[in-house]
């Protein structure tokens, strides 16, 4: 079974930076790799940032340029690392692992196919 584990959260001040982590057990083969999500109270999760299984990543627009993942394969850890935190109200970051692969869908567009970590806050002030 797939086990994810995220760390690295807290409390930053706007402008400031933080890198989570997502510590991996068992073994994910799909060529959509693996991905972070963010929630907040009241707000649907999204997709923040993904790295497929060949390396390709994906950002979403409004964290491009801040936000960067990266992943040891050797230590089947994913990482993001976030610059210049914006004032917003606390969320919960997951990592995620889609188990399907690719040929069969769009990856991360079936919750059906997707393992979650328990999350991460962050929480970013004035």
């Amino acid at each position: 079974q797939v086990q994810l584990v995220e760390s690295g959260g807290g409390s930053v001040q706007a402008g400031g930076s933080l890198q989570l982590s997502c510590a991996a057990s068992g073994y994910i083969f799909s060529s959509c790799g693996m991905a972070w999500y963010r929630q907040a109270p009241g707000k649907e999760r999204e997709l923040v940032s993904s790295i497929r299984g060949d390396g390709t990543t994906t950002y979403a627009e409004s964290v491009k340029g801040r936000f960067t993942i990266f992943q040891d394969n050797a230590n089947k850890t994913l990482y993001l690392h976030i610059t210049n935190l914006k004032t917003e109200a606390p969320a919960l970051y997951y990592c995620a692992a889609d188990l399907l692969p690719e040929a069969v869908h769009r990856c991360y567009s079936d919750p059906a196919a997707l393992v979650w970590g328990q999350g991460t806050q962050v929480t970013v002030s004035s």
